[in-house]
């Protein structure tokens, strides 16, 4: 409502702009379409665009004049809708000019937002020399922190005033990504200054690249996103004003070139299809009033599984059928060029009817009526899918094992795999690995796996598979694994250490797992970092894995080398741009942090959906007798330290029966050693599993009070990680061979 009547009152001073900017496309052929008309379009902004004007204070001057508000003073800022009265700066519209953003770390400043984000477009947009990182008709005055809350999310669907949007995406956050919606007020200036660059800048700035949407009927990269926009959102005067001042090269910091889409979003239309945008010139609508005739002869052929061949006869008009758009059950599904009369129609349901229908259109879509409908149904679809093949059986512990095998081929697609144990139907999945949990010790089990397809088309069972669960001294008592030390100190802030252990008596690989975060309660997880992207792709038995921020220079918080025996980290996280101070491994004492095993949850720590402390400046170890994750934080389990204590970082000790735990006083020496032999203190009899850092067995051995060695002759130089057996208890340590 702000903006119509903000255009209502500036149309008396501004009526002339519009046949004004028709004049400066003299020269432009608007009679064009499509590809022809874009390309016209972007030759001319681009032969006009004769001042590139600099960050500063090119960029900072110009906004001050295109973007001002009705008081002179002040300008409006885009994403914003309120007057000021409210206890929040950052949803105002307009701010006094003078408040630009210094770099002194106030907040209530404006700053300049690039709608087409910088590192979106690729190759980014750079702002050190005048070019596409300077251009203002991408950069409008915004407040400092909306801004930062945009981000670089991409745009998408929304209502209301700018926020998150509910539409997500595969971004910054992960796979569950949330865009952002501009507001109603500013979604039709967004698409149309994403129309201006991808035209100014062709594959530097696709609209693809800039917001969530379908480009399936556009012939490019535009998406149905930012057409939509232009249509529901007209023209503001601010958007009239900065086309005005930028064409005029009399202004000091003017570019000389105009938004074609500003002056009229029609062109949007004749080039992209769609819905029709306002025509400012009245130049399309006087000129033809006419509809194409309707397509007629509409067939289906070449039915299957899942396709349809559609064609017709082609229609005509008094000047040109410019397409077709097909509809299946009355709902938009292709669009075809006027020369072409046939279509496939493609990812349909087997063994279903389906009604068809065609629609023509001419050059500034006036629509045919629609042509006769045709019904046809699909095949269906009894055929099986292969029987899946390579099964094996990993990972068995007491109570699990995982099972594994390889993908069945369908003619048509694979819906997912059924385990069944002991003939029992057991579980229903998509991929093909499945851990089976829940089981008794020392028992024998068979396993068969079989695949159905969308139709529930069943393949045979494979041959039985026979296992037999762990007799419980490996100390395999866990059937994941979990958190298992937390560090949120206060030397710096960077301190920050999760500590991963595998109790589950097997190596297991970390492809598919991830700690996320949740910030201050916002009851979202984000920032997914995946555990297998270092050089430690496996966790032996007993052993723990540790996640360190990059920022730290504590030795003890750095990975383990010959030149830092100290270092117990893993796998570091790098603080920079990319990782935003290398989040999530940045938490805070109230961010809840999670492990995630396949995109599920599986361990916590910390209250989801509250910012409340739980552990701030504080390192918390997860007592000896917890064998499992838990997805809801439990206080009890864990127990605290003081801030900055370490001691235990690298190692978790577990205890598996109800006698004392007996490496209290466990040593080994020497370590880092250049020798043959290493050598142990215990108190119990205990077995001495060696493992390289690809999770491999390399050695098995038993030591006593009084045979308390082990040969290392032949290991080569570098780190092994020994797992310490004794009665139901063992504990892991690194040993370092120079």
């Amino acid at each position: 409502m702000i903006k119509k009547l903000l255009l209502l009152i500036a149309m008396s001073t501004c009526a002339f702009t519009f046949s004004q900017a028709q004049q400066y496309y003299d020269d432009v052929n608007l009679q064009l379409s499509g590809t022809n008309l874009k390309d016209a379009l972007a030759s001319k902004i681009i032969s006009t665009h004769s001042n590139m004007l600099s960050y500063t204070p090119g960029v900072w001057e110009a906004s001050k004049i295109t973007d001002k508000d009705s008081d002179a003073s002040r300008v409006v800022l885009i994403y914003g809708w309120e007057n000021g009265s409210d206890q929040d700066d950052t949803n105002d519209r307009t701010r006094d000019n003078s408040l630009q953003d210094r770099g002194n770390g106030l907040n209530f400043v404006w700053n300049r937002e690039h709608v087409f984000s910088k590192s979106l477009a690729s190759p980014k947009l750079l702002t050190n020399d005048p070019g596409a990182g300077t251009d203002a008709h991408n950069l409008r005055p915004a407040d400092k922190n909306r801004n930062s809350e945009r981000n670089n999310f991409k745009f998408a669907l929304g209502s209301g005033n700018s926020s998150r949007s509910s539409i997500t995406y595969n971004g910054p956050d992960g796979a569950n990504t949330r865009g952002w919606y501009p507001g109603d007020e500013w979604k039709g200036d967004v698409s149309r200054i994403i129309m201006y660059m991808y035209l100014r800048y062709g594959n530097q700035c696709l609209p693809t690249a800039v917001g969530v949407g379908d480009n399936q009927f556009t012939g490019d990269d535009m998406i149905n996103l930012f057409l939509k926009w232009n249509v529901e959102d007209p023209v503001s005067a601010i958007e009239i004003a900065r086309n005005t001042y930028h064409e005029n090269t009399n202004n000091t910091y003017a570019q000389g070139n105009r938004n074609p889409f500003i002056d009229n979003p029609y062109l949007a239309t004749r080039i992209w299809g769609g819905n029709s945008a306002e025509d400012k010139w009245d130049l399309y609508k006087k000129t033809d009033t006419q509809a194409p005739t309707a397509p007629t002869s509409v067939t289906a052929s070449n039915i299957n599984l899942t396709t349809i061949d559609i064609s017709w006869t082609a229609s005509t008009d008094n000047i040109n059928v410019a397409g077709y758009n097909i509809y299946v059950d009355d709902i938009l599904t292709a669009q075809t060029s006027s020369s072409t009369t046939s279509t496939t129609i493609s990812n349909l349901d087997t063994n279903t009817s389906y009604k068809f229908t065609v629609i023509a259109k001419d050059l500034i879509n006036n629509f045919s009526t629609q042509s006769t409908p045709v019904t046809e149904k699909t095949l269906q679809d009894s055929t099986p899918p292969s029987v899946p093949q390579n099964v094996t059986i990993t990972n068995i512990t007491d109570s699990s094992f995982s099972v594994n095998w390889s993908t069945s081929s369908d003619n048509n697609e694979v819906k997912g795999y059924d385990i069944f144990v002991d003939g029992a139907f057991k579980a229903f999945t998509s991929t093909t690995t499945y851990t089976v949990i829940g089981l008794t010790s020392a028992t024998t089990y068979n396993v068969t796996v079989l695949a159905k397809d969308l139709d529930d088309n069943k393949s045979e069972k494979t041959t039985p598979l026979s296992l037999k669960t762990n007799d419980g001294s490996t100390g395999g008592v866990a059937s994941e694994l979990f958190f298992s030390e937390y560090v949120e100190g206060n030397d710096g802030g960077t301190n920050k250490i999760l500590e991963i252990v595998n109790l589950t008596g097997t190596t297991v690989n970390l492809a598919g797992y991830e700690i996320k975060i949740e910030r201050n309660g916002a009851g979202e997880w984000t920032t997914p970092l995946a555990l297998d992207k270092g050089t430690v792709k496996n966790i032996v038995p007993g052993d723990v894995f540790v996640i360190g921020n990059g920022d730290n220079n504590n030795p003890i918080l750095q990975p383990n080398s010959a030149s830092n025996t100290l270092g117990q980290v893993d796998l570091v996280q790098p603080s920079n741009n990319d990782t935003r101070y290398g989040q999530p491994v940045n938490f805070n004492g109230n961010d809840a942090v999670a492990l995630f095993k396949d995109g599920v949850l599986i361990d916590i720590i910390g209250v989801f959906n509250n910012d409340d402390n739980f552990a701030a400046n504080t390192t918390i170890r997860r007592n000896r007798d917890i064998a499992s994750p838990n997805t809801t934080y439990d206080a009890s389990e864990w127990k605290s330290f003081p801030a900055n204590t370490y001691d235990g970082v690298g190692s978790h000790t577990t205890t598996l029966s109800t006698k004392d735990f007996i490496f209290e006083s466990f040593k080994m020496f020497p370590n880092p050693t250049n020798g043959d032999r290493i050598y142990f203190s215990v108190t119990e009899d205990a077995t001495i599993n060696v493992y390289n850092v690809l999770g491999e067995l390399v050695q098995s051995s038993e030591v006593t009070k009084s045979k308390n060695s082990i040969d290392i002759s032949n290991f080569t130089k570098g780190i092994y990680l020994l797992k310490i057996n004794s009665d139901k208890q063992f504990i892991t340590k690194k040993l370092i061979k120079n």
